[in-house]
């Protein structure tokens, strides 16, 4: 989830131009109006490997079933109904098929976490291009595929048990990207979000519950305030939280500091942003904001095979400057922002945005939270050209079950070495 400087080569660059795919949707009843066409993003679903990884996992069904069921619905308070349960029913599935509950539908690894993905763009493409038989705005339309959104992303769903026994922690993952360079690509962050939501491990400091939920790849939502809305209610409540996703290639990334800057590159739709990243009251926003996880702890802990840093490098423009430089300890006072630690890509703006609420909330000297690069997910040596390759082989799953237990092991190490709500966090 980094920007171009941060991404490895071996992705490439993604293409800035849209696929050109038939397209084909399910409707029902007399169109009201005419809808919306299908995104770039929702395009892709009809390349060859999104449709074997559907049925390789028995997620081929979910958005034929779902344009057959919207059919039957008839009004606007029956169809967000049916949205809101369906939504929150792909997500509780694909959380059930990463932990090994339920069938597996197919011989595609359960650890994998593409056909949530593909899945949930197949119910939005369908509901984006539904006909009913009465008349639904553009507003409901967006609000009903807003629903399907947050529901299917377990953005809605997040639930700690009453008391204090357990810790609470909270964790993000994202979609997997750059699917024009490879559509084969998954997202270990997102991976680990299914594996570990609703989980309890055991620490130090007792036993704690994580509770997680996956973002999309796509710069309007996080300027519509999808972060924002989604972490708010809970910050106050839990004892440590960790925005997650891809990074650099065999190692994983402790970023010390977000810079609030977005650096243009294209997102799943094709589309770039480069603007200073747009908040509420921008006339309090400060260019930077800073990790309170114990990175010291983290980089210290034997966690897992592959090594963990702490990033201190950000990029920006020296106060009185009119050029970036690179610093590799940090900003100088008064810089303007460019990039930090994780780029200047959504990465960095997950992990801006969620520090900059955690400040505002005034939980910054108590709650310790910040952003946990992974590993690049590798395919294995042979199966590296998207045009010939294998959707899956055994290294792929291998680096894929090492990342996710990895970061179970730093979030165990972080909540050890953290004092959580109510204690300063270490992160000296």
């Amino acid at each position: 989830m980094n920007s171009p400087r941060v991404r490895i080569g071996i992705l490439g660059l993604a293409l800035l131009a849209g696929l050109s795919a038939p397209v084909t949707a399910s409707a029902a009843g007399t169109p009201a109006r005419t809808p919306a066409a299908p995104t770039v993003e929702e395009r892709r679903l009809d390349a060859a490997a999104p449709r074997e990884i559907l049925r390789r996992s028995g997620f081929d069904a979910v958005a034929p079933a779902f344009a057959r069921a919207l059919g039957g619905v008839g009004s606007y308070a029956e169809a967000r109904e049916l949205v809101v349960a369906e939504g929150a029913s792909l997500w509780q599935r694909a959380v059930d098929r990463a932990q090994g509950r339920g069938p597996a539908g197919g011989d595609l690894s359960r650890d994998d976490d593409r056909p949530l993905y593909w899945a949930r763009l197949g119910m939005v493409r369908e509901l984006r291009l539904w006909e009913p038989s009465f008349e639904v705005s553009a507003v409901q339309r967006a609000a009903l595929l807003d629903e399907l959104e947050r529901n299917s992303r377990g953005q809605t769903s997040i639930r700690y048990p009453a008391g204090k026994a357990l810790k609470r922690v909270l964790v993000t993952g994202f979609d997997p990207f750059t699917l024009d360079a490879d559509i084969r690509i998954s997202n270990p962050s997102g991976a680990t979000a299914l594996a570990l939501d609703g989980t309890v491990i055991e620490t130090a400091k007792g036993r704690v519950r994580i509770e997680t939920a996956v973002f999309p790849v796509r710069w309007r939502d996080f300027t519509e305030g999808t972060v924002e809305r989604t972490l708010r209610p809970y910050l106050p409540e839990v004892d440590l939280f960790a925005t997650v996703s891809q990074g650099r290639v065999g190692r994983f990334d402790v970023e010390r500091t977000n810079g609030a800057w977005r650096g243009g590159f294209g997102d799943n739709d094709n589309i770039g942003r480069t603007e200073t990243v747009p908040v509420t009251d921008p006339a309090s926003q400060p260019q930077w904001t800073s990790t309170t996880l114990p990175y010291k702890a983290i980089v210290a802990a034997n966690t897992g095979r592959f090594p963990v840093f702490d990033n201190t490098s950000v990029t920006e423009i020296p106060a009185g400057g009119t050029r970036p430089v690179v610093r590799a300890n940090g900003p100088t006072a008064g810089s303007t922002a460019r990039a930090g630690g994780g780029g200047d890509y959504l990465s960095n703006e997950i992990a801006y945005r969620a520090t900059l609420l955690r400040d505002r909330l005034g939980l910054g000297a108590t709650l310790p939270g910040g952003h946990v690069h992974t590993p690049v997910l590798l395919f294995g040596a042979g199966n590296t050209d998207p045009a010939t390759g294998s959707v899956t082989d055994p290294e792929f799953v291998r680096n894929r079950l090492d990342i996710i237990a990895q970061v179970r092991s730093i979030l165990g190490v972080a909540v050890d070495a953290s004092g959580g709500q109510g204690d300063p966090a270490d992160v000296s």
